[in-house]
């Protein structure tokens, strides 16, 4: 067998490679033909259905879905979820007292592989819209915390100190220590303030590698 034909039936048989009509071997990475299609939950936190926050989730789910993830979109501004009552009935692992929103939301987040939290800056903290869905987590707290799932933020905020960004973030990470997912990226875009105004800016295109990159 000549050099060739032997160094290329071996690296076809290493590799899982394919070999062009010109004779050119290509090697094809193994992560692409192994990687998983992941279910991906993307919570917005936004009342402005044009916002900023809400144009970063856009460009993530594009990228996402264009690996060919799967994507459930859950608008917390333009649903009906109420705030926890803390009266405990689920036990933080059963069936919540109050009817509403949520119960749609409730399964795709238990089976979902990643959830993705996008946000404006509201008085230095995520959205009230978006942090009454977090808290009714409490409900399922059993079914998420300790089961592994990966995570990103995006983040909108009018300002441009990084500073004013950090109590989010910190807020953020302190969420994931608890439920032990990985945060697997951020986008912080700053200043940006009217709607739609980060359309302007490279933080969409940052948004739509990340979601690219999954």
């Amino acid at each position: 067998m000549k050099r060739r034909d032997f160094l290329r039936k071996s690296l076809l048989a290493a590799t899982g490679s394919i070999v062009l009509e010109s004779g050119i071997v290509r090697a094809v990475e193994n992560m692409n033909i192994t990687k998983k299609k992941m279910e991906i939950v993307v919570l917005t936190g936004s009342p402005r259905r044009n916002g900023n926050s809400a144009y970063l989730a856009e460009r993530f789910v594009k990228g996402a879905q264009e690996k060919g993830h799967e994507v459930y979109r859950f608008d917390c501004a333009f649903k009906q979820v109420e705030p926890c009552r803390a009266c405990n009935r689920c036990g933080m692992d059963g069936l919540c007292v109050i009817k509403d929103d949520f119960n749609e939301l409730r399964p795709h987040l238990i089976a979902a592989d990643m959830v993705v939290f996008a946000t404006p800056m509201y008085y230095f903290g995520i959205s009230a819209q978006m942090k009454r869905v977090i808290d009714r987590f409490y409900a399922i707290n059993e079914q998420i915390k300790g089961h592994y799932k990966k995570a990103a933020f995006l983040m909108t905020y009018a300002d441009t100190a990084k500073k004013e960004a950090e109590p989010m973030l910190l807020h953020y990470h302190a969420l994931m220590d608890y439920l032990g997912w990985e945060s697997v990226g951020e986008v912080v875009a700053s200043g940006v303030w009217t709607a739609g105004s980060v359309r302007n800016t490279h933080y969409g295109e940052q948004a739509y590698r990340l979601g690219k990159s999954i």
